[in-house]
């Protein structure tokens, strides 16, 4: 279906083109219907540069009168990499999007192209180049003075891990393909994804068929437990306390939450004067070293999350053994074992890398900045 509304003022609008590289914090197609397209000519009004998502608002002229439309573009981060700036457009700046507009028939849309009247120039496009990489040779794996591993950056170093090599949690052996959100390109590929128990099998499709709507990571920006912390566009970091045996994993996506993992000896409970009985976003971890792995054991979450991109299920049941290593400078790799009898029917596994990002701290992401 086509609309068009023509018109005189307009505000901000965003744009992403639809075969650019996905990295918005939200699956579009949840909240945008990729079949209504819609071509808004207006002036802007106003930019709102904040994350999860920047928007320029637009005053049109339809049928009734002047319109103010909301165009949702991709994060601040993605658009500064890009070469884009908040002043990119002015209040007053006439402009044309191509949209698609938004479910609830509310006057929202996103931007599939941005141009500028004035110039003819297409605005706001992400540059899949801008994207952060490491492109110097693979050095040794950093180490300790003890001769462990550093799973954080050296002395007088930045850095941070990111750009995973698999965007959803599958079994490992199974050629499943996902987008960036791990939303799935054939909705037939369902039972393939992991040994799902029926009722969590039905739910994790449900959540497919919905477009993801109901990421609570999205909309009411909770944490991103288990596996999942290290799926997110804006990746993750490694604060090693040595001397205090315990590790903060920092991360740059979801809401700029923590974790902490703790090497030394602890029971893994809580305190029986604070959570002893409260199950966690981020679950009770313990680790250990085997040889050049950080073997982490995580018991303890609670059901309020979604522990991986896409949707899967889990219970208050779930039990994880994720193995850590870092076997050259520039990558990190991550194995899980997930044990949650009450979603799946047998304990399985699921591995990907991490690459690493030299010379730059995490993105100053934040999921509440401002709400859809």
């Amino acid at each position: 279906m086509k609309y068009s509304v023509m018109g005189a003022a307009a505000i901000g609008l965003v744009t992403i083109l639809v075969n650019a590289p996905v990295r918005a914090h939200h699956e579009i197609s949840a909240k945008f219907d990729p079949n209504k397209t819609i071509t808004l000519k207006g002036f802007v009004t106003r930019v709102d540069w904040r994350n999860p998502h920047a928007h320029v608002f637009m005053n049109v002229q339809d049928g009734s009168g002047v319109a103010t439309w909301a165009i949702e573009l991709e994060s601040p981060i993605d658009l500064l990499r890009s070469g884009w700036r908040e002043d990119t457009v002015k209040f007053g700046d006439a402009i044309t999007v191509e949209g698609i507009v938004a479910r609830n028939g509310s006057r929202q849309a996103w931007a599939r192209s941005m141009v500028l009247d004035s110039s003819g120039k297409r605005i706001f496009e992400l540059n899949a180049n801008a994207r952060p990489r490491n492109t110097r040779p693979a050095g040794p794996t950093p180490r300790w003075p003890d001769g462990k591993p550093r799973l954080g950056p050296a002395p007088g170093e930045t850095g941070y891990w990111a750009n995973p090599t698999a965007t959803s949690l599958i079994e490992t052996g199974v050629n499943v393909e996902v987008n960036a959100h791990g939303l799935l390109r054939n909705i037939a590929d369902v039972d393939k994804v992991a040994p799902f128990q029926r009722w969590a099998r039905d739910l994790y499709e449900l959540r497919q068929r919905n477009f993801l709507r109901d990421d609570p990571m999205f909309l009411n920006c909770m944490p991103p437990g288990g596996p999942r912390q290290f799926q997110i566009p804006y990746g993750v970091q490694f604060l090693e306390e040595y001397e205090r045996q315990r590790i903060f994993v920092l991360l740059g996506g979801g809401n700029h939450n923590w974790r902490l993992i703790y090497l030394d000896g602890r029971p893994q409970r809580g305190s029986v004067r604070g959570d002893d009985d409260n199950p966690l976003y981020y679950g009770r971890a313990v680790a250990k070293w085997e040889g050049d792995t950080l073997v982490v054991d995580t018991r303890g979450f609670n059901e309020k999350f979604w522990f991986s991109n896409g949707g899967l299920p889990h219970t208050d049941q779930l039990h994880l053994i994720e193995r850590i290593s870092r076997p050259d400078s520039n990558t990190l790799r991550y194995e899980v074992t997930i044990d949650d009898p009450g979603a799946y029917t047998r304990t399985w596994k699921s591995a990907w890398n991490l690459q690493w990002i030299p010379g730059e701290e995490l993105p100053a992401y934040f999921c509440q900045d401002n709400r859809p």
